[in-house]
């Protein structure tokens, strides 16, 4: 049985659309036809949307989309799906696309979970990233993280038995909390060598920002689960 989550009437993002510049606004124009998803609420033939079957990787808010544009250029035997509600990033990561001649991304600018529920058929991805979502660290906020045990059952319903998803935060906390989500899902195993945060995977580049806050000595927590059903 498919299992999704409940109504969302809480957001788990601030819409904050910052400027965009010329050249964003130009990829947007000219590159969102061929690499943008419109929006929807029939599910996607994935096949169709690359022209082959490969496994599709999809990322939660890429923000600019640098990283992104790395894992796709690095791994031209997956296809990857990048949702973003912030139109600028969506503009840079498309110019990305076009300056790098990638064939392997789609884009959709959405609240992820609305796609997860509509578009993503179950059981097609091969795995779901998530790398620093807003950690809304006031504890009267906690309520608007993203990942909570519906969130999780909606993602494991997603993933292929086998498919992984990988988290990410720099904010102890909100990994704290991650892994207490996780921990109690039926649906999934960690994979850490010692639970429950992973070592960086090669696969996940290291942002301007992290660089930066890791120099600063701000740690960051990867957190990497196999969906066991």
């Amino acid at each position: 049985m498919e299992t999704t989550a409940p109504h969302r009437a809480i957001k788990s993002f601030v819409l904050r659309q910052g400027r965009v510049t010329k050249a964003q606004e130009e990829a947007l124009e000219n590159l969102w036809p061929v690499f943008g998803i419109e929006s929807a609420d029939t599910p996607l033939d994935l096949p169709s949307l690359f022209g082959r079957t490969a496994p599709v990787t999809l990322e939660i808010g890429f923000g600019n989309g640098d990283s992104l544009a790395q894992m796709a250029a690095a791994a031209p035997e997956r296809d990857f799906i990048g949702i973003e509600v912030h139109t600028p990033g969506v503009g840079h990561l498309l110019k990305l696309v076009g300056e790098q001649g990638l064939k392997n991304v789609r884009l959709m600018n959405s609240d992820a979970v609305e796609i997860l529920q509509k578009r993503i058929p179950a059981g097609s991805l091969d795995r779901v990233q998530l790398f620093f979502p807003d950690p809304w660290h006031k504890k009267k906020h906690n309520k608007r993280r993203i990942v909570q045990a519906p969130f999780a059952a909606l993602i494991a319903s997603r993933l292929q038995t086998g498919g992984v998803f990988h988290m990410a935060t720099d904010w102890e906390n909100y990994a704290d909390n991650m892994a207490d989500v996780m921990e109690t899902s039926p649906d999934f195993a960690n994979l850490a060598p010692e639970p429950p945060y992973s070592p960086r995977p090669e696969t996940r580049p290291l942002t301007k920002f992290e660089n930066r806050g890791l120099k600063l000595g701000h740690g960051v927590w990867d957190l990497l689960y196999r969906k066991i059903t």
